[in-house]
């Protein structure tokens, strides 16, 4: 599975498209920021003409992000039309809908993957519809089955760049127990345009039964990276680093997944971190 966030339509897009196309991959995930078309629909129609040689040939799995809001004052103050008629995701199929193309969740390779697409701009604390199907959704994932469950979501639960700081902390707060206890082994977000990976985590200390939480809104926005980063770096921010690029979760078996980074360096794709990350499914210590 490939992964990028905040793609846009620039030139970088272009490189990063042009990796994601040259490696072998069963599907894409994107945490939000497609097309940038705040409100401008002619941009949607380019961004579906520039993504559609890879959208058609592989599954495109896709959460909405800030940029995809379009608010009509007094009106709708938060709507996703373009977004909802445009990428219509399986959110009313499987064995958990969920009611809500904003959030969903599906399985891939049989089974052996839960892949969990959360809405950061729809209601999401305790007693929400989110929130309710969410539980739901994790209470029914049976663990001897599903080697790894990973989590998407626009806005990063966790942030060391000076970017959007804090943004995420009411979700985190809202539903960050919900992920811990149902053991989900990694999160990836968007919205910083940068990238950076995280230890296991837990109420901000380093858990080893947390998940593994990593920022990848490089994929070549329009409004640059995000270059400026708290000093001193936080223990549990691992690697760091404001460059365009994509990540690769290559699943090698049921306790073992390769995570990599790939940074578009010279326009080529260059490994610059990498990660072999094991099921909390098969962690003793984490199933007590």
């Amino acid at each position: 599975m490939r992964r990028t966030g905040d793609l846009g339509q620039t030139g970088w897009t272009k490189t990063t498209l042009q990796h994601i196309a040259a490696a072998d991959y069963d599907m894409l995930l994107l945490p939000g920021d497609l097309s940038y078309a705040d409100f401008f629909q002619p941009r949607w129609d380019s961004y579906g003409r520039l993504v559609e040689p890879l959208a058609s040939a592989r599954l495109w799995m896709v959460t909405q992000g800030n940029h995809e809001i379009e608010k009509v004052p007094l009106l709708e103050p938060r709507a996703f039309k373009a977004y909802n008629a445009r990428w219509r995701m399986p959110y009313d199929a499987g064995a958990s809908p969920s009611g809500s193309n904003l959030y969903y969740s599906f399985d891939v390779a049989g089974g052996a993957v839960h892949v969990v697409m959360l809405g950061s701009y729809t209601d999401y604390v305790a007693g929400t519809a989110q929130y309710e199907w969410l539980q739901g959704d994790l209470a029914g994932i049976d663990r001897r089955k599903t080697a790894f469950v990973v989590a998407l979501v626009h806005v990063p639960w966790y942030n060391s760049n000076k970017a959007h700081q804090g943004e995420g902390d009411d979700m985190r707060d809202a539903m960050e127990a919900l992920l811990y206890g149902a053991r989900v082994d990694a999160v990836f977000a968007g919205h910083v345009h940068a990238y950076e990976r995280f230890t296991r985590v837990y109420d901000d200390r380093e858990d080893p039964c947390g998940p593994v939480y990593v920022t990848i809104g490089d994929g070549g926005n329009r409004e640059g990276l995000a270059e400026k980063y708290v000093d001193p770096q936080p223990k549990t921010s691992v690697f760091r680093e404001a460059s365009f690029g994509h990540g690769r979760l290559q699943v090698v078996n049921a306790t073992h997944a390769l995570w990599t980074w790939h940074r578009n360096d010279d326009d080529e794709p260059v490994i610059a971190d990498h990660l072999w990350i094991s099921s909390l499914a098969s962690n003793p210590a984490c199933n007590k």
